[in-house]
């Protein structure tokens, strides 16, 4: 046998499962999209008031957390396809559940045991396991563009899904009532599941135990230890304004309609898809921190004028600014955490990093909630806009000569 043979094999293998990974994320993005809609407009129709939601908000984000700590440790000692193929499940679980629980107990214990969150985006026990595989199948100079398509797939699949939340009120038209409609919604996300469990056994088996005998952090400790406190900072900063909450408030102050939201958050995840690209443009000409840090501020600015303005015009452009932005950090804070540890690390650093912001998320849901109770609705949003003003300081503080490899010399 020819010895130049296995690379291009293994570039063949490696090309599909990065295929694979965003048809995947193609699905989940899709539930996604249309759940951090229909969660709070199903708990309200149930019965529930902000300051309910807020907490069952909390519970979610505590049970990523939980979870994707749980995840870290694991990634470095199993099979990553295997537990992949763990977390479908638990989506599958998490959209047949949710529509047969109506008191506020049991919707806490399934929201922390599921995967259904209150924000969309690279949260969850699967995104730490799937960066892992993806950036062990691409080099240092393509690891920026490949997170940004996988970003990119994933909020346009969020689009899609968004308006895949205005379902209830087209049902109502033929005569099914909306609770039943949201009730079909949520089986709809368990049917993503499962969609997405097919997906992942088409994965080769992937153990990281070879590579890296020790499941923990070795050299990049310091370094991961410093970004996961700072990214706790932005985290806590977004559980104020996570997507679910925005729609709460929307739907609160300004009486808007459920097919009204979904066209909004339609177009505020299309808009947040296509700055993913952007970002990996940017990232390759400014630098991944500049790009993290001067796309952000402006964000943040937007959010906290639009909590100060009564006209719901001039809101709905703000937040859809803010969508153009926020979002750019994602792919290139993605490729600066997988750049900066060796490759042995990445699981570990990748659950380090996201474990404390699902934590700190998980904190501020139940505030946001019961402030949206009180005549102050609006200081939320003007709470995170200024934390994370003060996160992005402190990061281009923090790491501004910290370079990745695709940036030295």
């Amino acid at each position: 046998m020819d010895g130049g043979q296995p690379g291009p094999l293994i570039l063949d293998q490696n090309q599909r499962s990065i295929v694979l990974l965003y048809a995947a994320r193609a699905a989940r993005g899709f539930g996604d999209g249309f759940a951090v809609i229909i969660l709070p407009a199903y708990l309200a129709e149930i019965g529930f008031d902000a300051f309910q939601i807020g907490i069952v908000a909390t519970a979610a984000l505590l049970g990523t957390s939980a979870a994707t700590l749980l995840i870290g440790h694991l990634g470095a000692r199993h099979d990553i396809r295997n537990l992949l193929l763990l977390g479908a499940a638990f989506m599958i679980a998490s959209g047949i559940a949710f529509p047969n629980a109506q008191h506020i107990l049991f919707v806490a214990v399934i929201a922390f045991f599921g995967t259904m969150n209150p924000s969309t985006g690279d949260l969850g026990m699967l995104v730490p396991l799937e960066h892992a595989m993806i950036a062990r199948s691409v080099p240092d100079s393509e690891r920026t563009s490949a997170f940004a398509r996988y970003s990119l797939i994933g909020a346009l699949a969020t689009a899609a899904g968004a308006l895949a939340a205005a379902a209830p009120d087209l049902l109502g038209a033929v005569g099914i009532d909306k609770l039943t409609a949201l009730r079909i919604l949520f089986y709809a996300y368990a049917a993503l599941g499962v969609l997405s469990a097919l997906l992942y056994t088409r994965l080769p088996h992937a153990e990281m135990k070879a590579q890296a005998p020790q499941a923990a952090l070795g050299p990049s400790r310091g370094i991961v230890y410093k970004m996961a406190a700072l990214f706790s900072v932005d985290s806590f900063a977004g559980g104020f304004a996570v997507q679910s909450l925005i729609a709460l408030w929307l739907f609160e102050r300004f009486d808007l309609s459920l097919t009204a939201a979904s066209v909004f958050f339609f177009w505020s995840n299309t808009l947040a898809a296509f700055s993913f690209p952007v970002a990996a443009w940017l990232a390759r000409r400014v630098g991944l921190v500049n790009t993290m840090v001067f796309t952000h501020i402006p964000s943040s600015l937007c959010l906290i004028v639009a909590a100060l303005v009564p006209n719901l015009a001039i809101v709905l452009a703000l937040l859809l600014v803010r969508a153009a932005l926020s979002q750019m950090d994602v792919p290139t804070r993605t490729s600066y955490v997988m750049a900066v540890v060796t490759p042995e690390e990445r699981p570990a650093a990748a659950s380090v990093t996201a474990v404390p912001r699902t934590l700190t998320s998980a904190i501020s849901p139940t505030i946001a909630g019961a402030l949206l109770t009180t005549t102050a609705a609006g200081v939320p949003l003007v709470i995170c806009g200024v934390l994370k003003i003060a996160y992005d300081v402190a990061l281009l503080y923090s790491f501004r000569h910290i370079k990745p490899p695709e940036e030295r010399g």
